[in-house]
């Protein structure tokens, strides 16, 4: 059994649906299917999530939404219109959109998880409906119904292992099934969503939860870039990469594959392959529990994200202080921030965050520490970028690093940190953010064109 997922692009308008139902039709093992909203239609288009997001602001802000509201139902309106289809879908939409701004407007959070769910969930019912006009046995399942059971947190939901068991019962229907994505139900009964990008979230909660022999990830682009292709001209893609790396690159700025659908995924070794709607034909990426390693693979990817921000404490003889650490940390804690890297000496640390994790309490922090941790010197860095360098093989060579630091340098990018990850699948550099790019680009030339490293 697979498990497919159709990102935003996939589904943005009626000839990508036909594309899509052609792919999903093609082949009987593709019994779920998990959709999201309709993504852009050319570059300058809005996405149908950022559509309601605007919705959902108007309302709050006790302006006119009308003309906002129609434009979501437009959207849809033209998918209908361009598949022939009977229209009477559109005024459920339009009444289900009415139904939440009355019923939540004064419930901000629970109100945006409403809204925001909605854009999913009416694709859904659109394309199970046009399958079945088509000939094709299609059930439209809700989350609800499908057994997605979900924390309580607005806008960050977090799956419920009972949901699992609930799941399993989709492999009894005989039908071809039409998920929405990016959201459950909690057990109060409110909408919850996932972060966003969430319906790879779904998508791989459901796999999991059918036991399914591979999950699918439809989307733009024929498998995983081993940098990205905005920055270098025409990267190579990635045959297969293991679920440690992926989350890695995930983290560091690859968006093709939202980096928390891994965790259901990667417990059970159901393995993943990125695919293209456009060229379905095209192998993709696979994504494993293990790969092989080759002297032409060393190297998984090479990704870059911007926007952080460093603290940097140093206290003498700090290495003897019992608990120094436990005490910086617990302030992090009282602003309710969380960090990314920890580098350390003996006399000194430095904590690594996302920007918006400080942002507006960076004083307050930096005067706790002071009154609190009696440090000799404390700054704070901004504007940092983070380089990560992932692959599995890289533990099992010598000078990784070396090689690495020598190709910044010949772009003359300075180094203000560096850090390798206990498991030794990657080797973290911090630098400057005006350098980012530049450094992308300069280490992929030195991994991947004639000067790879070598096991």
């Amino acid at each position: 059994m697979k498990v497919a997922k159709f990102g935003g692009s996939s589904v943005s308008n009626a000839e990508q649906i036909k594309k899509v139902l052609n792919i999903v039709n093609s082949d009987d093992n593709r019994k779920i299917i998990i959709v999201s909203a309709p993504g852009k239609r050319h570059a300058e288009d809005i996405k149908t999530t950022d559509l309601l997001i605007r919705l959902y602001e108007k309302v709050i802000q006790n302006l006119d939404y009308l003309s906002k509201k129609q434009e979501i139902v437009q959207r849809y309106a033209d998918i209908i219109d361009a598949l022939h289809m009977h229209d009477g879908l559109l005024s459920k939409i339009d009444q289900t959109l009415d139904y939440y701004i009355f019923t939540l407007k004064d419930k901000p959070n629970r109100l945006l998880d409403a809204l925001l769910s909605c854009g999913e969930n009416f694709n859904a019912q659109l394309i199970a409906e046009y399958n079945n006009s088509q000939g094709v046995p299609t059930r439209y399942i809700s989350p609800g119904e499908a057994g997605i059971q979900v924390t309580d947190l607005p806008q960050n939901a977090q799956i419920l292992d009972q949901s699992y068991e609930a799941l399993y019962k989709l492999r009894n229907y005989k039908e071809k099934l039409i998920i929405p994505g990016f959201f459950g139900v909690s057990r109060q009964n409110h909408i919850v969503t996932f972060p966003r990008g969430g319906s790879d979230i779904t998508g791989a909660i459901v796999a999991r939860g059918v036991r399914a022999d591979l999950y699918e990830n439809f989307t733009d682009v024929s498998g995983i870039f081993r940098a990205n292709p905005t920055i270098v001209k025409n990267p190579e893609v990635i045959d297969e990469i293991t679920y440690r790396e992926m989350r890695e690159l995930s983290y560091a700025g690859f968006g093709v594959f939202h980096d928390e659908a891994l965790q259901p995924l990667h417990k059970d070794r159901i393995p993943v392959v990125i695919k293209n709607t456009n060229k379905p034909d095209d192998i993709g990426t696979f994504i494993r529990h293990d790969r092989e390693i080759n002297s032409n693979n060393v190297i998984s990817g090479i990704s870059c994200d911007k926007g952080f921000t460093v603290l940097n404490i140093k206290k003498y003889l700090m290495n003897r202080q019992v608990g120094f650490t436990r005490k910086i940390l617990a302030i992090l804690e009282d602003y309710n921030i969380s960090f990314d890297h920890m580098p350390s000496g003996i006399d000194n640390i430095s904590i690594i965050m996302r920007s918006k994790e400080i942002q507006n309490k960076e004083e307050r922090v930096l005067n706790d520490i002071r009154e609190k941790c009696d440090v000799d010197e404390l700054s704070v860095e901004h504007d940092l970028a983070i380089l990560m360098i992932v692959g599995e093989g890289m533990h099992r060579i010598i000078g990784t690093a070396n090689t690495i630091t020598h190709a910044l340098a010949e772009s003359k990018i300075n180094l203000k940190m560096m850090n390798q990850g206990a498991s030794e699948i990657s080797i973290m550099f911090g630098i400057d953010v005006a350098d980012a790019d530049k450094a992308v680009k300069s280490t992929y030339e030195y991994c991947y064109n004639g000067k790879c490293l070598k096991i």
